[in-house]
This record gives structure tokens, sequence and C-alpha cells, in this order.
């Protein structure tokens, strides 16, 4: 979990910067920055709504003592909801305009949705992940984490996993992906899903990955 956060930690950050640097007009430009934002931002609904359908009521169940910190989780996820109800609401206009204030006016969200972020992940972490890791089994994660990759378009796999790999340092690369993947996906990734990561994030960024 806390590598997916270091997912969305990283790609939400870089968003503002995306989109103040676009070009005014240049809405070829626009589309592809704001595709990829859409993607992540779908992911993240994603991810926080299989929380609260399948996570915060087992962990309170379990841990009647966390009830308090499931009920913040809940609410910064309404928060979290709200503001990607309102990114949703703009991106599609800036994307097809590249209109610097539209652009501002997605920033400013994409702002927001940082510092929102910020508090919810490192409270979820301190408080939510201990208590997940001392009362759910092994089998009962990986069923949650296999809900999570169920999410993302099949052309997307090897793709969104190149953006999970990104924040981390190669040797922790290299022990999440032996924990975490069968053989055959960790061989196709080597194989293809690399590439295919590399050239979406020169669309994306302009430059090749660290």
């Amino acid at each position: 979990m806390v590598v997916i956060h270091r997912m969305f930690r990283q790609q939400f950050s870089q968003a503002p910067q995306l989109v103040r640097e676009v070009l005014p007009g240049d809405t070829g430009r626009s589309m592809i920055v704001g595709c990829h934002i859409a993607e992540f931002a779908s992911a993240l609904r994603h991810h926080h709504a299989t929380e609260d359908e399948r996570l915060w009521d087992t962990l309170e169940s379990r841990s009647p003592a966390c009830a308090l910190h499931v009920s913040q989780m809940k609410a910064q996820h309404a928060d979290v909801v709200a503001l990607l109800d309102k990114l949703d609401a703009q991106l599609s206009q800036w994307q097809e305009s590249a209109d610097p204030a539209a652009g501002e006016v997605v920033a400013g969200i994409l702002d927001e949705v940082n510092a929102t972020l910020a508090l919810h992940l490192g409270r979820e972490e301190d408080k939510m992940l201990p208590v997940a890791s001392m009362t759910m089994s092994q089998r009962e994660w990986n069923k949650f984490q296999a809900l999570g990759r169920a999410s993302v378009p099949k052309n997307r796999l090897m793709v969104q996993l190149g953006y999970i790999l990104n924040p981390l340092t190669p040797e922790e690369r290299t022990a999440w992906m032996k924990a975490g993947l069968p053989g055959f996906v960790r061989l196709l990734y080597r194989l293809v899903g690399r590439r295919q990561h590399e050239a979406d994030y020169r669309r994306v960024y302009g430059t090749v990955p660290g």
C-alpha cells in the first residue's frame, strides 16, 4: 500500500507544473497532459472506493478501537472525491482550449488535491496500515490488491506498473516486484512493459524516467 501511495504522491505532485507549463493554445499538449492526469485521478478514485467498500469496515470490526480513525479516513476520502469532481468539471474544458486561465484553475485544484493527500495518506500509513498488518491475512491482502489491479485497462497495466516503480530505488523495485508479482509478470515487464512505460513517460514528461 505504501508503494501505491508513493506513486500517487509523485504523480499528483508533478501534475500542477505539467498543466502550468502548457503553452497557450497548444491543445495537442493539453490533451496529453489532461489524459495523463485523468488516468491517475480515476485510479485514485478506484483506490479509495475499494478501501471504502472492502477495507475500513473490516478493520473496524476486528479492531473496534480504530473506529475514530476509520471515520477520519472516510471523511478524508469524501474530501478527495469532492476535489476530483471539481477537477473533472474543469479538466476537459482546459484540454480543449489550452487556455492559461482555465489551466490555472485546473492547477489550483490539483494543488488542493496534493494538500489533502499529504494529510490523508500520511495518516492512513500511520494509523490504519499497522492495524491492517495485524488483523488481515496475506491472502486477504492479496485479494484486496487484486481488486486494485482489476480496475486498470489491460493495455495500461505495464505502463502503470512503471509509474508504480518510478519512485522506488532499484533495490526497492527488485524487492517489491519479487514479493508481489508473479514471475511471468516480472519477465513481461522486462521484455515489453518497461519500453511501453518509457514511451508513455517521454510523451508526458519529455524525458526518460530516472
